[in-house]
């Protein structure tokens, strides 16, 4: 029986997946937001593409608009699409113990079955992008995305009670239930579950709690962790409960991990409430970092904390504003498919 693993993000790339923007509210309904969505989901490609080889999924008809905004050296993949979030409908790529390449195909219902969402062409794009990759595809009946996994590449995984025991998603599911699965798709063999998201991530179009803007490892000996200095946040008691569950788990399980804190920018608000801007919601790639900016004071002393815990990498910034007003971030519009042996 074949043993999968998932590495962790910084070991060596392939390639990096994204999709394009093709319609619906991730799109927007104005010239304005149309062009802002294009020219955001394009400048992290084209930024990615200096570093190592991407392919973006491109719907049927988009082909000549996406080829206006996208650098020439990227690859496309045409491909029916609901939506652009490649972190989650797309597959999550594992090794086996000789390094060859898989591709978890867990199923995708729109972030819960939520009312808003269509997954009718979406729900098909990991099984597509692990086709495109030469990838063995792993099926899996668990209803996951790649956004409520973040692992360490040695067998831990840090996930949210919110997402993968979710009703909407896995009704019934145990904890005991969801670890077994992950084990033997994801390869890995300790979990540690945060109690929930932030608070946005829970309102309309949000994913019920997604790992990826909570908690990251930079290496196995180091846990990025979100944290909201301002009392006046509903943000600050949901990131110090995850903090101290963190501390827990490490201190029961004598996991050699140190925690640091990398603290929300100054900014609380935004127009529709308060926000869940996070610079935990980066992508590693080849020699590189694409971080979330938010035109925030913030902003450089995060981008520090992330050249010090990435050494080697250039740590480039992008405006991430328009990808978290549509539910999201960097490292939600990328997938990483790792170089086999």
């Amino acid at each position: 029986m074949t043993t999968w693993r998932m590495p962790i993000e910084g070991h060596e790339q392939e390639r990096l997946w994204l999709a394009w923007p093709t319609s619906g509210y991730t799109l927007g309904d104005t010239e304005a937001e149309v062009l802002e969505a294009r020219t955001t989901w394009a400048a992290v490609a084209n930024a990615a593409s200096e570093h190592e080889h991407v392919t973006v999924v491109v719907n049927p008809g988009d082909e000549a608009i996406a080829s206006q905004f996208l650098s020439k050296q990227i690859d496309r993949l045409v491909a029916p699409l609901n939506d652009a979030w490649m972190r989650d409908i797309g597959p999550s790529f594992v090794l086996d113990e000789n390094g060859k390449l898989g591709a978890v195909n867990f199923v995708f219902n729109g972030w819960g079955a939520q009312d808003w969402a269509s997954w009718d062409k979406d729900e098909h794009i990991g099984k597509i992008v692990a086709e495109a990759a030469g990838a063995e595809l792993i099926d899996s009946k668990m209803v996951n995305e790649g956004g409520g996994i973040q692992v360490d590449g040695t067998g831990r995984v840090v996930l949210t009670e919110t997402v993968q025991l979710d009703p909407g998603r896995n009704p019934g599911r145990t904890k005991a239930n969801v670890e077994k699965e992950l084990a033997r798709t994801i390869g890995t063999t300790s979990a540690l579950w945060l109690p929930r998201g932030l608070t946005r991530d829970h309102d309309t179009f949000g994913t019920r709690g997604h790992s990826d803007i909570l908690a990251a490892f930079a290496t196995p000996d180091v846990l990025l962790m979100h944290r909201q200095d301002s009392q006046s946040h509903p943000d600050h008691e949901i990131a110090k409960t995850n903090r101290e569950v963190a501390e827990e788990y490490r201190s029961l399980n004598s996991a050699g991990f140190d925690i640091i804190d990398l603290p929300a920018p100054e900014t609380l608000r935004d127009d529709e409430g308060f926000v869940d801007y996070s610079y935990i919601n980066h992508v590693v790639i080849n020699g590189a970092v694409l971080a979330c900016s938010y035109g925030d004071p913030a902003d450089d002393k995060a981008l520090g904390v992330l050249r010090d815990v990435y050494p080697g990498r250039e740590v480039i910034g992008i405006d991430a504003r328009p990808l978290f007003a549509r539910g999201g971030g960097i490292h939600c519009i990328t997938q990483q498919q790792p170089k086999v042996a």
